[in-house]
């Protein structure tokens, strides 16, 4: 299910995501929330794939794609946590992160960002079950993770702990549900006044518990996990029923070469974009300078070049396509 609408917001999604953590800007989490809308797009796309083919096909072909950009991150970031004296044993998850693999070091911060990589397969993993269950029971299904969410942050409240396997899912289970139902085409079929008002009750409800349960960055919705649910859900719920039928990068060639060039290569940017940020930090500190907001924005860039340059390449051999130089070709 190829979409040029998918592909335009899995862009917009990806370049949130590496501004946010590069400037820093707590309002883009609002303004877009990315993660969700990503795990939406992947929804939907697995819900189609397993419509088409068999599920152990599926399954085996996206493990297949995923995988190896992973394991080109794990190919630095190993063996710099073993000669720091990590245990090889601790970082076993790295081959498979059903759980979060093991960070540590000087490197840390760069690597935190498999955590997305851990959810998305959960989802994977569960998705035959899921799209059996949410087509025989669709609105209990989409309002599970929601109740999930809200006792897991009862207990929280209470000083109890819940495993973040199961935090994570209940926060975007819903987005990911919502992928579900835009493919079968639920969605559209909800009356046009009803589903405004469904998507404005999500948005009100969802700015309204930001706005009274700022953590301690303010209003950065990482930080408010119920609001983050409500606001993402809505946004999700507002971009699908926005799907315009005609592919909007038709007319426009260069556009479409971003977008598709972006989407090629969505894995290596997302996995080595905080590598990039660290490394434009390190150098700064390095040399004694401080770069303004601009500048740090420019170094990251080009540094995130540099890394889909040397290991973009890896997403072409995993998705079993000629491997294509990072230029901006058309779709």
């Amino acid at each position: 299910m190829r979409s040029g609408y998918f592909d335009l917001l899995r862009a917009a999604a990806l370049t949130r995501v590496v501004l946010y953590h590069s400037m820093g800007w707590a309002w883009l989490t609002v303004a877009f929330p990315a993660m969700g809308m990503m795990f939406a797009l992947a929804g939907a796309l697995t819900a189609a794939s397993l419509d088409r083919a068999p599920t152990g096909a599926v399954l085996g072909r996206r493990l297949r794609r995923l995988l190896p950009p992973v394991w080109a991150l794990a190919a630095v970031g190993v063996p710099v946590m073993l000669f720091g004296g990590e245990s090889a044993w601790s970082l076993l998850w790295w081959l498979l992160p059903l759980r979060d693999p093991h960070v540590a070091g000087v490197l840390a911060p760069a690597l935190s960002m498999i955590w997305y990589i851990r959810v998305y397969l959960w989802f994977l993993l569960l998705s035959p079950v899921l799209l059996r269950v949410l087509r025989r029971y669709p609105v209990p299904t989409l309002l599970t993770p929601f109740a999930l969410l809200l006792a897991f942050s009862a207990i929280g409240a209470r000083g109890g702990s819940v495993p973040s396997e199961l935090w994570d899912l209940a926060l975007y289970g819903t987005c990911w549900l919502l992928g579900f139902a835009h493919h079968d085409g639920l969605l559209r079929a909800v009356p046009r006044k009803a589903f405004l008002a469904l998507a404005g009750t999500l948005a009100a409800a969802g700015l309204g518990w930001i706005a009274t349960h700022p953590g301690p960055r303010g209003f950065d919705l990482n930080d408010i996990p119920v609001g983050n649910a409500l606001w993402s859900a809505a946004v999700v719920l507002l971009m699908f029923r926005l799907a315009p039928r005609a592919d909007p990068l038709r007319d426009r060639p260069r556009l479409a070469g971003v977008v598709g060039f972006l989407n090629r290569r969505a894995m290596t940017v997302y996995l080595w974009h905080q590598m990039a940020i660290l490394g434009t930090l390190s150098l700064a500190t390095a040399v004694g300078v401080t770069l303004d907001r601009g500048e740090v924005l420019a170094m990251v860039l080009a540094l995130l070049a540099g890394a889909v340059v040397v290991f973009g390449w890896v997403e072409d051999v995993a998705a079993r396509r000629p491997v294509r130089l990072p230029a901006l070709a058309t779709r």
